[in-house]
């Protein structure tokens, strides 16, 4: 361990943020949720009949949480079945959810399905307007009830509760790619969605001193995929690997940015909530664990743990050209901490 703790002050210099932007202001935590209400609204205004049926869920529904990142039939409206119109009104309820950064990668994602598919010759089956956007519970700027909505297809999952009053949740998140870097047969050879996620992990791994590492390291081989997947995003307990306390203040740092490049995909204001909560919870009891090679283009695995965050990378499949990549808060996976709150408060009202 450090001989001096990582102080507060010094941890909310290293995450750039003040008391001021501790938390969202009710202000500006309103208007968020009212402009991602509207761009709802402004979305399910322009669907036929037939068309809301298929996308409009009621919150309880099962579907919910039946999130995916196989390329399969799944619940909602696909891009492919929108006009144009409708299309250009998913991409601003993207907008309302993500930051400038979280637009461009979900775009690259999809880009990257396309490259797929002419890399196949299936290019009907990865398919890049094979993405869905759904919605659970009623979204409306007066609503007093919670509500979600998803945009999802292959490699791509984006999920947001909304709970009035009491924020916004936004994990799970997933994103990934195949290929991870496009062959130098292809027109757009060398390019990269997620080519950050990779080189801050490795950055964060050539950091650590040899005896950092060989605690790091809890794997000679990756795992072949992330392990809290669709139905399991709360397998993991045990935090394993080097904490961000036994790290110095530089490597903390790199730490942060690794952890920022998931977090920052959302909108600023959520961001900061994001990572107040991980704040709160502390910084120092997050874990970095790496399994695999420790050479890019081979097969390799990290994770960030911590009480309030896990963030899992697997690039294995395809010669290590394929990344599987998730960001979850375990303690309000599809907004349960938040939805707790708010249904203590409504019981609490009637009682």
């Amino acid at each position: 361990m450090l001989e001096t703790p990582w102080s507060r002050r010094h941890l909310l210099h290293l995450l750039g943020l003040t008391a001021a932007t501790l938390m969202i202001p009710l202000r500006a935590r309103a208007r968020l949720q009212d402009e991602m209400a509207q761009r709802a609204r402004d979305l399910i205004d322009q669907l036929t009949d037939t068309q809301r049926r298929q996308t409009v869920y009621p919150f309880e529904a099962d579907e919910r949480r039946d999130w995916h990142f196989f390329p399969r039939q799944r619940p909602g409206l696909a891009l492919r079945d929108m006009t144009a119109g409708q299309r250009e009104r998913v991409w601003a309820l993207l907008g309302a959810g993500l930051s400038g950064q979280g637009v461009e990668k979900t775009r690259d994602v999809i880009q990257t399905e396309a490259i797929l598919g002419e890399l196949t010759g299936r290019r009907q089956y990865r398919d890049p307007e094979n993405y869905a956007v759904v919605f659970f519970g009623n979204p409306d700027t007066l609503a007093t009830t919670p509500w979600s909505w998803r945009f999802e297809g292959h490699h791509l999952s984006l999920t947001f509760t909304i709970i009035p009053d009491y924020g916004i949740a936004v994990t799970p998140a997933f994103v990934g790619a195949n290929p991870a870097t496009a062959p130098e047969s292809h027109e757009h050879a060398g390019f990269k969605a997620l080519g950050q996620e990779e080189a801050h992990g490795f950055g964060l791994l050539r950091s650590l001193s040899d005896s950092q590492r060989a605690v790091a390291l809890i794997a000679p081989e990756s795992f072949g995929n992330i392990l809290t997947g669709p139905g399991r995003e709360g397998r993991l307990q045990e935090q394993v690997g080097l904490a961000l306390g036994d790290m110095t203040a530089a490597q903390r740092q790199q730490a942060l940015t690794l952890i920022e490049t998931y977090v920052n995909n959302v909108q600023p204001e959520l961001a900061k909530r994001e990572l107040d909560r991980l704040a709160s919870a502390g910084i120092d009891a997050i874990h970095f664990a790496w399994a695999g090679s420790q050479q890019p283009g081979r097969p390799h695995y990290y994770r960030l743990h911590g009480p309030k965050l896990v963030i899992e990378y697997d690039n294995t499949q395809n010669g290590a050209n394929h990344i599987h990549a998730v960001w979850h808060d375990p303690t309000n996976s599809f907004g349960q901490d938040l939805l707790r709150a708010h249904y203590e408060a409504s019981h609490n009202k009637t009682q």
